[in-house]
């Protein structure tokens, strides 16, 4: 798997607008890899290697940090509310900067997407009292059946809103350039969204005005925190994953991107899962930078990248497990070097095995 030289690849060139800069346009996507304690949320000492390895990158994003005591999905997840955890996320921003990186960090809630056992006893909260069904969730004690979530009242949707604005501003006192929403892969976010998931009768849920107006407050109380130009936003449209079923999935994007574009947000994050075409669609509604990403059973590699560039459906494409197995991709990328294939083990957990222990390619510069 190889790609033309630097001279030739579009991926290689530079993009910066706002206060994007981005010597390239390979972005790494974010990953959840569940090494950070779990006593304590604070990132794994590993994670400055992690992190570092990865700085070629035109911009990291990093994986999902919780930013609520309900919000944290299982084992390892970092988190971004105590000045333990904020030291040691500065400690990895000074370390990608010095090796000339951009990081993003990623703010996340999973709503319902967790249970009791990872939450200390407490029940998942979400926008309505319906439970997935078709699969287990992991947890420290192993895989167990979810539970049925407590629906959030309106006072805890307002606390969760403030706590994305708390977590913005912890993220750029340690040093992050930006943060990015998480709104995609069925977490709260999508629920809000989902006409399967939100069965709201208040202001939060049955229109699609209503099922948008969370996420669009969180935009708004992140943005007033720390500027649009710091905040990207992740959405996943017709993404079935954790049993979201979306009815009107194009017609409840764009009016969404219709209600952010006018912004100046840093970026809107496309994930393409499902029969939704969501970057063709949506490109044209969005004028700022767009980051495409794929969740299919192969990773996005440098032919697709180049070809979504090539058909300006994007201006920049994140890859995931390329990224994991690859931590000199841009570099193998540039030299037309084989790229490592994804992995098959070691991917969540652990320590440094599956995480700071693959090469770089021989001859691959940086």
């Amino acid at each position: 798997m190889t790609s033309p030289t630097a001279t030739a690849n579009p991926l290689l060139t530079p993009h910066r607008r706002g206060l994007l800069d981005l010597p390239n346009r390979i972005a790494m996507a974010p990953m959840t890899r569940g090494r950070a304690d779990d006593t304590t949320g604070v990132p794994s000492e590993h994670a400055v290697a992690y992190y570092t390895q990865r700085a070629g990158a035109g911009l990291l994003i990093t994986e999902g940090i919780s930013i609520h005591p309900l919000g944290k999905s299982g084992p390892g997840i970092p988190g971004l509310r105590t000045d333990e955890q904020v030291a040691r996320w500065r400690e990895i921003t000074t370390a990608v900067h010095d090796a000339g990186g951009r990081i993003f960090a990623q703010l996340w809630h999973v709503g319902r997407m967790t249970h009791p056992v990872t939450l200390d006893g407490t029940t998942p909260t979400a926008p309505s009292a319906v439970p997935i069904t078709e699969a287990p969730i992991f947890t420290r004690d192993g895989l167990l059946p979810h539970v049925t979530p407590r629906a959030l009242t309106l006072a805890e949707i307002e606390e969760v809103i403030a706590a994305f604005a708390r977590g913005a501003r912890r993220a750029i006192e340690a040093g992050f350039d930006g943060i990015e929403i998480h709104g995609a892969n069925g977490y709260l976010f999508q629920q809000f969204l989902a006409e399967n998931t939100n069965l709201r009768t208040d202001r939060y849920g049955g229109s699609r005005e209503n099922r948008l107006r969370f996420v669009l407050e969180v935009v708004a109380a992140v943005t007033a925190e720390i500027g649009a130009d710091r905040v990207g936003l992740r959405i996943s449209p017709d993404n079935p994953e954790n049993q979201i079923r979306e009815a009107d999935a194009r017609g409840t994007y764009r009016a969404l991107v219709d209600a952010l574009d006018p912004l100046g947000l840093a970026y809107l994050h496309v994930l393409e899962r499902g029969d939704y075409a969501a970057l063709a669609d949506l490109r044209p509604r969005w004028t700022g930078t767009l980051i495409a990403n794929h969740n299919g059973p192969t990773p996005v590699d440098p032919a697709t990248a180049e070809r979504l560039l090539a058909a300006e459906l994007a201006d920049v494409v994140a890859f995931g497990r390329l990224f994991i197995s690859n931590p000199d991709l841009t570099a193998r990328i540039a030299e037309g070097l084989p790229l490592a294939p994804p992995p098959v083990a070691d991917v969540y957990g652990g320590g440094a095995r599956g995480y700071v222990d693959y090469p770089a390619a021989s001859g691959a510069a940086g």
